[in-house]
This record gives structure tokens, C-alpha cells and sequence, in this order.
């Protein structure tokens, strides 16, 4: 398999207040999108919103209630201003804020937020990776 993550798809209780969620943080919905999913250029990858139920029934596993799901989205910001920035940002748009930003135990600066639906979003700052004009994350050199 090729290292790439093509699509990340939330599921979603109510697309409305979830879409306008991420359109609020600045993320421009594709044409693409609808009253059932909606889609987002997010960098090289897309970013997707779907209804719950009907994710679980297209993957055939059950739905059952949400909780800590073991996955964690981020966004890595530039400096510690932006992670401060974002956080309250997603705040005003409606996010709860999981976890104020700090010094983070691997040298950079973290905080947590979870969208309407619960899902985590960590917002960092990590001074050992690279990020590009175009948003893009390096890792290092020799990967």
C-alpha cells in the first residue's frame, strides 16, 4: 500500500451544525457536497462529513455510543500564538475545549478541542517538523 491517506470521513448527527462548524472555522464545503455528506480540500487529503448511522451501516459494523473513540485529528500550527489562535477559535464556532494548550511532554505546545460531535482535534505546535506555505508537514528529510 502506498503511504497516503486519500480521505478522512466523520460521522456526524447532524450534518447542518456540523458543516457549518467547519465553514465557521474558515474550511469551504466542495460542490460536491450535499445534504447527506459534505466534502473539504483539506491540503492533499479531502475531509469528510456523513451521517453516523449510515457510515456504520456502509462499513457493516454497529453504531453504538459515542465515547473516546481512540483517534485523534490535529492540525499542527506554525508557532504557539497560532495554537492559541485556533483553539479559540474552534471555541467560538462552538467547539468544547478538552484541554487548555501547554508544553507538551515531546517539546512542543498542545491543547485539545472536540467538535459538535465529540471528535478530538489536537492543536499543536511541534518545533522539530516543517510546515509549508501551502500548509503542508514534513517530518524529516530522511523518511
Amino acid at each position: 500500500m502506498e503511504p497516503r491517506i486519500s480521505l478522512i470521513t466523520l460521522g456526524v448527527t447532524d450534518m447542518a451544525r456540523s458543516r457549518g462548524f467547519y465553514e465557521t472555522l474558515g474550511w469551504k464545503a466542495s460542490k460536491q457536497s450535499n445534504d447527506d455528506v459534505t466534502f473539504f480540500q483539506a491540503g492533499g487529503s479531502i475531509f469528510g462529513l456523513y451521517g453516523r448511522a449510515a457510515l456504520a451501516k456502509d462499513a457493516t459494523v454497529e453504531e453504538t455510543p459515542a465515547g473516546f473513540r481512540g483517534v485523534a485529528l490535529a492540525c499542527n500550527a506554525r508557532d504557539r500564538a497560532e495554537v492559541d489562535s485556533v483553539l479559540a477559535e474552534a471555541v467560538a464556532a462552538g467547539a468544547d475545549l478538552v484541554k487548555d494548550a501547554e508544553e507538551a511532554f515531546w517539546g512542543g505546545y498542545s491543547g485539545y478541542f472536540a467538535d459538535p460531535d465529540g471528535h478530538l482535534w489536537e492543536v499543536a505546535h511541534n518545533p522539530f517538523w516543517t510546515i509549508g506555505e501551502d500548509g503542508s508537514i514534513v517530518l524529516d528529510s530522511e523518511s
